[in-house]
Parts: C-alpha cells; structure tokens; sequence
C-alpha cells in the first residue's frame, strides 16, 4: 500500500465530509481542519476505521479569550501505516463547554480528555471517569483559562523603586 499525502487525505475526506470541514491549513506541513461537534465522533471514527489513524497522539485544548467561541479542543492524530498526521480542531463557545468523548474510539483518550477537563474545564459527555487528574479535587478553578491576571497587582516587591528606579 502506497503512502497516503496530505493531498490524498484532504480530498478523501472532504468528499465524505462535505461542508463540515473548515478551516483547512497546513501549518509547518502538519494538516490542519475545524469541524462541529456534532461531526466531530463521525469524523474520527472515519480516521480511524477507514484511513487507518489508529494513534491518537494528543487531546487538549487552546482558550482564545478574544474569540466568540473562545475553547477550542484539538486532537492530533496519527497513521503509523501512511506516515501521516492530523490535527482537528473544535470550537466551543465559553457558555457551553461540552464536546462528546472520544474513549470509546480511543482507550488512551480517557486520560487525555481528564487532563484537559482538570486544566481548561471541558466537559467531555460520556466519559466514563471525568473528574481532576492533577489537581487537588477542591479546586474551584481551571489554570490554563486566561481569566486571571499574569502578576497580583498588590505585590509590593515588584515597585521600581526597589531597583533604583
């Protein structure tokens, strides 16, 4: 079996997918595309089962606080058989986080997805175990979301006049 390009792989699934891709880029080479999330359990099964993206490498998320829909989850896939990868993205709005988990494609996923509930919040529907993995379980917060200031303003410690300025 030949290797499957990029080129290959965006045209197949472009012509099984039509209109629910968008977005479509290849940053530093990697192949990159945007769906819903209604499409998105459609559109890996179809990777995994039919074009052989048995890996999944990564699962987590990016928040964009700038943006309408400000989460968005990426999943980075991988076809050991074809050499090639594959990024997906999917964008939430901050109201509602809930995306349908992909363990039951992926055993490996379950522990993705908890890291990324644990950090950005993202509630992943059907999971079978979706609570804290690396954070104390009384944590009210998410630290990867951008809703806090880099630096407390009340530090003293910080003021120019401790440098001679």
């Amino acid at each position: 079996m030949s290797k499957l390009s990029a080129e290959d792989l965006l045209q197949k699934l472009t012509s099984k997918f039509e209109g629910a891709l968008n977005n479509i880029t290849q940053p530093y080479g990697l192949l990159t595309l945007e769906t819903s999330r209604e499409q998105l359990l459609e559109v890996l099964g179809y990777l995994k089962a039919e074009l052989q993206f048995i890996h999944l490498t990564d699962i987590t998320a990016i928040h964009y606080p700038e943006l309408e829909k400000p989460f968005a989850v990426v999943y980075h896939v991988h076809s050991l058989v074809n050499g090639i990868r594959v990024r997906l993205k999917v964008f939430l709005a901050a109201a509602d986080v809930h995306i349908p988990t992909a363990s039951n494609l992926w055993e490996g996923a379950n522990w993705m997805e908890r890291e990324t509930y644990d950090f950005f919040g993202i509630i992943f529907d059907g999971h079978p175990d979706l609570r804290r993995i690396l954070n104390v379980d009384d944590m009210t917060v998410f630290p990867m979301r951008k809703e806090f200031p880099l630096e407390d303003p009340n530090r003293i410690d910080k003021k120019d006049y401790f440098f001679g300025r």
